[in-house]
């Protein structure tokens, strides 16, 4: 009986589990095995640039700031001000996890370069292919992951 207690308070905790607002895979890892976790925002990637520049750049050490628990780096500091003033407006959708792993009832890590900017928003993806994808109906896409992403975020 003492085994099972411990047991049984694991699964059940685990069970529980908030999975993060904010997507902070690291490096590595598969779809299937999840890479680690660190405390850093869409892999460093300067969220603003993506808007200015149409492409992902790699955020520095020196321009770097809090937000829904994780580090958001940028480029510049002209970029991080004006993260800094609308943050909602450039931080990316479904808390930087793939969109279309969302819409598919997944959180999954993403690779920066995978990217559209749609209606004002940036939307990530898992990959070439799954950007592919996801690029063939990003409107249906779109609606059924604003449904499904609070519910994945308590799992």
């Amino acid at each position: 009986m003492k085994f099972l207690i411990p047991v049984l308070l694991f699964f059940s905790l685990n069970a529980f589990a908030v999975q993060p607002l904010i997507n902070t895979y690291g490096e590595g890892g598969s779809f299937l095995s999840d890479p680690p976790r660190t405390d850093v925002a869409i892999k460093g990637y300067d969220t603003v640039a993506y808007f200015t520049q149409n492409r992902p750049v790699k955020g520095l050490d020196r321009f770097v700031t809090s937000w829904k628990g994780a580090k958001w780096k940028f480029s510049s500091q002209e970029n991080l001000d004006q993260f800094l003033k609308e943050p909602e407006k450039f931080a990316p959708q479904y808390g930087g996890y793939c969109a279309y792993g969302v819409a598919k009832g997944n959180l999954v890590k993403i690779e920066p370069d995978q990217f559209k900017v749609v209606n004002g928003k940036l939307y990530l993806n898992y990959d070439d292919d799954v950007s592919d994808d996801w690029k063939k109906d990003i409107p249906g896409y779109v609606k059924t992951a604003d449904k499904k992403f609070p519910e994945l975020l308590k799992e």
